[in-house]
């Protein structure tokens, strides 16, 4: 797991970079003008509201069975709900899912790639770090269930004969944070890698990497 949360936390941390570097818009003479004209419509971002709201679209390379080599990779959503009960911490509410195929072990079947999807359910809290009118990046905490599905596409075969879980609802959680680029006061572009972990079957747990990318709306002025 500690492989995965590295390498998810050293792409936020270049997405980050990048992001704060577009932000220097200006140069340090006084007696140059700023190289890059300035954005009015982000002269409102005042990070004062008490909810987040969002969606997008998600990407996870899942393990869908204990011993297998090719693992899935999935497609889906990521929706989330926070409210902020300071101008740094949050509580939020994450629903995700992701769908696709997954390898199988041989058998005389001769099933190969059959469908299988994750829902996770999650909640914790959010910490929302360095901060200015173009981007935030916030870090979260996130534990709940996780609700696999590997027997949809197989009918009556037994899964493990194909080196998959059987269906099962277990423990699961996304570990990581977001960079928002404002696109304006209440419009955010956002990007979310996680390490995310999950419990199925009587052995180990397994640990993946997930990213999504969507769109931010910010409701309800107020905080002090």
């Amino acid at each position: 797991m500690f492989k995965r949360t590295f390498v998810s936390f050293l792409a936020l941390a270049a997405v980050v970079s990048v992001a704060f570097a577009q932000t220097q818009s200006t140069v340090s003479s006084p007696n140059q003008q700023p190289q890059v004209a300035p954005n009015y419509a982000l002269a409102g971002v005042n990070y004062d509201y008490k909810w987040e709201i969002y969606g997008g679209v998600a990407y996870s390379h899942f393990n869908a069975g204990p011993n297998l080599l090719q693992g899935a990779n999935l497609g889906g959503f990521d929706a989330q709900a926070a409210r902020f009960f300071t101008k740094r911490w949050a509580a939020a509410a994450n629903v995700r899912g992701y769908y696709g195929t997954s390898g199988v072990v041989p058998n005389i079947y001769n099933i190969k790639g059959p469908f299988v999807s994750e829902h996770m359910f999650l909640v914790g809290p959010e910490w929302r770090g360095p901060s200015n009118e173009h981007a935030s990046l916030t870090l979260h905490a996130l534990v709940g269930g996780a609700y696999g599905d590997f027997q949809h596409a197989i009918g009556n075969v037994p899964p493990a004969e194909l080196g998959l879980f059987s269906n099962q609802l277990a423990f699961g959680g996304a570990f990581g944070g977001s960079i928002d680029l404002n696109r304006s006061p209440r419009l955010v572009f956002r990007i979310s890698p996680d390490a995310t972990i999950t419990k199925f079957g009587s052995g180990g747990i397994q640990d993946q990497f997930a990213i999504s990318v969507g769109i931010v709306y910010r409701m309800k002025r107020g905080l002090k």
